[in-house]
C-alpha cells in the first residue's frame, strides 16, 4: 500500500519477529533518535474498489476472501453483525501463503496456489486468454494486503484491494453467502 502511494523504499520482514530472532538478531525496547525526514505521498491509493463498485462487478472479478475458513463459511463471526461471505468470494485464508515457519512460500508455490484459486496469471484460464481482475478482501482490509504481497512475490499482477472488506459489506444490507461454496452473484 505504501508503494501505491509513492513510497518506493518498502520492505517486509519475511517471517516477522520470529524469523528476526531465529536469525540471531536482538530485540530492544530502546527508541532510536533519528533526524527528521520528509515523506511525500500521493493523495489516494490506486488499485482499490469500494462496496458499490464491487457489487456491480460480482462474477466479473476473482474475489479472494483472506479470512479463516470458519468465518468465510459463516460458522463464527467475532466482529461483524452478520456472518458469511460476499457472494462469489473464494475462500483463500492467508495462512495458505506461508510455510510452517511463518515465511512466505516460494514464488512457484504461491503462483500455483493462486492459479488454483482462479487468480493466476490467466485468472482461472490456463491459457491466460481471458484474465479476470483479482480483488482481495478479508474482515477489515488488513489481511487482504497479505494476498497482495504474496501475489507480488509470485510475480503475478497486483490485485485490487477492497479496503472495507467484510466489515463494510456486512453492514450495508447487501446479499450474503454462507457455507463452503462461493455462491452466485445475487440480484438487486
Amino acid at each position: 500500500m505504501l508503494d501505491s502511494l509513492g513510497h518506493r523504499r518498502v520492505a517486509v520482514l519475511d517471517g516477522g519477529l520470529t524469523a528476526w530472532v531465529a536469525a540471531g538478531f536482538e530485540l530492544t525496547t530502546s527508541i532510536p533518535a533519528l533526524p527528521p525526514a520528509r515523506l511525500e505521498l500521493a493523495g489516494a491509493w490506486t488499485r482499490v474498489i469500494d462496496r458499490d463498485q464491487l457489487r456491480a462487478r460480482l462474477g466479473e472479478v476473482v474475489l479472494l476472501d483472506a479470512r479463516a475458513v470458519p468465518r468465510y463459511r459463516g460458522e463464527v463471526e467475532p466482529v461483524d453483525p452478520v456472518a458469511g461471505h460476499i457472494p462469489t468470494a473464494r475462500s483463500a485464508p492467508t495462512d495458505g501463503n506461508l510455510r510452517p515457519d511463518g515465511r512466505f512460500l516460494p514464488p512457484a508455490e504461491l503462483r500455483a496456489r493462486f492459479a488454483a484459486l482462479g487468480a493466476g496469471a490467466g485468472g482461472g484460464d490456463p491459457a491466460g486468454a481471458a484474465r479476470q481482475p483479482v480483488v482481495t478482501s478479508c474482515g477489515s482490509g488488513t489481511s487482504a494486503c497479505h494476498h497482495a504481497l504474496a501475489m507480488r512475490l509470485a510475480a503475478l499482477p497486483d490485485p485490487i484491494l477492497y479496503p472495507g472488506s467484510w466489515s463494510d459489506w456486512s453492514t450495508a444490507g447487501y446479499p450474503v453467502a454462507t457455507g463452503p461454496e462461493p455462491g452466485d452473484p445475487s440480484p438487486g
